[in-house]
C-alpha cells in the first residue's frame, strides 16, 4: 500500500507525522512527501489542515499522529 503525506516544508507537525508514520510503515508499504505549496488544488483544499495523511482517497490523521487509530487502520487490513 502507499499512502500518501500532504505537507509543507516548513511545518514542524509535518516533519513530525513523517518521521511517526516512516518508524511504523509495514514492510512493503511505501510514504510519498507532497508539498502542497507545489501544487495550487491541494493548497486551495487542505491549507491549514497539513499534515494529512491519505491512504489512497480516505483522510486518516489531520495535523497529529494517533497511534490508536493507526493500529485500528492496520487491523482493518489484517496486520498487527
Amino acid at each position: 500500500m502507499r499512502l500518501t503525506l500532504l505537507s509543507r516544508t516548513y511545518c514542524h507537525l509535518c516533519h513530525e507525522m513523517e518521521q511517526q508514520v516512516r518508524a511504523r510503515l509495514p514492510q512493503g508499504w511505501g510514504l510519498e512527501v507532497v508539498d502542497i505549496d507545489q501544487h495550487p488544488q491541494l493548497e486551495s483544499q487542505y491549507d491549514e489542515q497539513v499534515p494529512v495523511l491519505l491512504a489512497g482517497e480516505q483522510e486518516l490523521f489531520h495535523h497529529f499522529f494517533d497511534p490508536a487509530q493507526w493500529q485500528a487502520f492496520l487491523g482493518r487490513r489484517g496486520i498487527g
